[in-house]
């Protein structure tokens, strides 16, 4: 049978992308990633400013790991949070509104965890060493890949080092028109070394980066504001982030020591060079995050217990000089610790159910632009469930209330002005809940879920505003999914509905920045089948419905009708019978060439006030890869 993606849904707590359906949708950037998946939504379509929406949520409100380790990435609103090349990854996993206590902290919408490659995914059982190399090219903006992977393995070592480079010029939307700042220039790369002892004891080193370095759009996020200053239509972005991650763990582990020990560091540079543009200015923004994690893994006769504790060190700064007039130059810096607590407990009460519950305990220290110091702490819990009600029904809900606390403000948007509140920052706090059902008849399954997150009082700075502003955000929906497959293949469909609210009334891109977006229905369909010569087909679908229940910041009442949309992408991937080690692959992206903006795309609900960012058209990609 052919391994495949599960469900949306299935009545569980975890949206999943597998190494199986990475390996379908052959992902170039987060909108192929999460493809089929109807309530993640990614806005913009320059890879170095998307964003992704789980449920509604911004990804900055979710406890985002790479490797485990801890990112703060948020440097300015105009770009991505954390560029990541999907060919490095291994799997994603969601927990989407109700997130453990040891997925971290600030977990308010849920956590999302990046994984990359191993030595283990990638080299056959007995063999020492391997590797792997990979071209690509795609029609539309003439973009050429190459990447190169080699690892091995001997005596207890083992290394893997990964490096890809992408070029290419303008992209065309769907009526043949140039998306402004489309090029591509981008370096990913991958390197882990690791050794095991006899016993099971595992250390490991990873490093991992990916950099961009090209002319965008002047606002990255949005093709162009019609009116207001000069301003050119593009300006140069250098965005680079960069993981570190030190580990110790046992692959042997006994029944009560199970340990994981992880040290890390991650960071995100972004440098605006326009000292030759009429702007006359240099911008650099950096966050950064130290990060700890101490954590023993108790296997009991009942269940078990993840317990332990996490700490980090993040910091937020910028640097504006202005060449043309030297006196409004600035420099500006925010800092944040935090010491978590944190127990989850896992079990099975009977042989038909299974339970989660935990909680953590945070505690914090915040230094603000001019010196002043915050300190506060917080509790969050967590319950989830199910149970098979028959063979076929199973029932499942859960329930989150998660302590934010505070979060350091954009880089780009400090004031070294800024006076903080005499009686300190607010802290956010969220909760969550689902419910779900799945049902199996006969090879078919058919799951529902209803969903809803609620944070409080989320950091909502501004450069004139103060740093002192804060958000109500509210997301709710839900989705129901069916799916079956066979011996050589699968299908599934997925439905979602998501309303999203900010301060009582209907979101909008503008005010929602790092916190959510006009939403509405998604549609998704996937399928693939193994012919019987080898060669593989499949395709998949997303549709987008009109949605009304947008916001007009002039008037205070309901704003203009988001358009909807269908984009249907096809593939066929083949592998000789006599060079097995080669596989071919062609894609058809956006098959009936659609003309449109991703849902998630900032400022499509601003009519004659910004020109949003258009998808690509369709293009023709292909691609071969060998095993040596």
């Amino acid at each position: 049978m052919l391994s495949y993606p599960t469900v949306p849904g299935l009545g569980e707590d975890e949206i999943n992308v597998t190494s199986e359906g990475l390996a379908l949708s052959n992902p170039a950037d987060l909108s192929e990633l999460f493809v089929a998946e109807p309530t993640i939504s990614v806005g913009s379509s320059i890879p170095m400013s998307q964003k992704v929406y789980v449920q509604g949520i911004e990804e900055n409100n979710l406890a985002i790991t790479i490797d485990g380790a801890r990112q703060n990435n948020k440097v300015f609103h105009h770009n991505t949070t954390t560029l990541i090349d999907p060919a490095l990854l291994k799997a994603v996993r969601i927990e989407p509104g109700v997130a453990s206590a040891d997925a971290g902290p600030g977990a308010l919408g849920g956590a999302l965890a990046y994984e990359t490659k191993d030595v283990a995914d990638l080299l056959p059982v007995g063999e020492t060493f391997g590797g792997r190399y990979k071209f690509e090219y795609d029609s539309n903006g003439d973009i050429f890949s190459n990447s190169v992977t080699l690892y091995g393995m001997r005596g207890g070592f083992e290394y893997l080092g990964f490096l890809k480079f992408a070029e290419g010029n303008l992209r065309e939307d769907g009526s043949g028109t140039d998306i402004i700042g489309s090029g591509t220039n981008v370096l990913s790369g991958l390197g882990k070394v690791a050794y095991e002892t006899q016993s099971g004891s595992r250390f490991e080193l990873s490093y991992e980066q990916v950099a961009d370095d090209e002319a965008r759009p002047y606002r990255a996020n949005i093709g162009q504001i019609i009116g207001g200053r000069p301003l050119p239509l593009t300006r140069p972005y250098e965005l680079e982030r960069r993981n570190v991650v030190f580990s110790y763990s046992e692959t042997n582990p006994t029944g009560v020591w199970d340990p994981t020990v992880r040290l890390a560091y991650s960071g995100t540079e972004l440098f605006n060079d326009e000292s030759t543009l009429s702007t006359v200015q240099t911008t650099f923004g950096e966050t950064t995050s130290f990060s700890a994690t101490l954590s023993n893994r108790f296997t009991l006769a009942w269940g078990e217990v993840n317990a332990g504790l996490d700490f980090y060190d993040d910091e937020a700064g910028i640097d504006y000089d202005s060449l043309s007039t030297p006196a409004d130059s600035y420099v500006a810096r925010e800092k944040l610790r935090n010491i978590g607590v944190f127990a989850q407990v896992r079990m099975e009460p009977t042989a038909t159910s299974r339970l989660s519950f935990g909680a953590r305990a945070d505690f914090q220290e915040f230094t603000g632009v001019d010196g002043s110091e915050q300190s506060d702490s917080g509790l969050s819990a967590n319950v989830s469930g199910e149970v098979d009600v028959t063979e076929q029904l199973t029932l499942s809900a859960g329930y989150a209330h998660v302590w934010g606390g505070l979060e350091l403000a954009e880089n780009y948007i400090m004031n070294p002005a800024w006076t903080y509140p005499a009686g300190g920052l607010q802290t956010a706090s969220s909760d969550s809940l689902y419910v779900a059902a799945s049902y199996a008849v006969g090879d078919w399954v058919v799951d529902g879920k209803v969903f809803g997150t609620q944070i409080d009082d989320a950091r909502a700075a501004s450069y004139r505003g103060g740093p002192g502003l804060t958000t109500d955000v509210e997301t709710r929906g839900f989705e129901i999914g069916v799916g079956t497959a066979w011996e050589n293949g699968f299908f599934r469909a997925g439905f979602a509905s998501i309303d999203t609210e900010l301060n009582g009334r209907n979101a909008d891109s503008y005010d929602g920045n790092y916190l959510t977006m006009p939403m509405g229905d998604f549609l998704t369909f996937q399928v693939a089948h193994r012919l019987n010569n080898g060669v593989l087909i499949g395709g998949d679908a997303q549709i987008a419905f009109d949605y009304e229940d947008t916001y007009d910041s002039t008037t205070g009442g309901r704003g203009p009708e988001l358009p909807g949309y269908t984009v249907v992408n096809a593939f066929a991937e083949y592998s000789p019978k006599r060079m097995n080690n080669l596989t071919l692959r062609a894609e058809v992206n956006n098959l009936f060439d659609e003309d449109y903006s991703s849902r998630a795309t900032y400022g499509q609900e601003f009519i004659g006030e910004v020109a949003p960012l258009k998808e690509p058209g369709r293009s023709l990609r292909l691609s071969a890869e060998i095993v040596f």
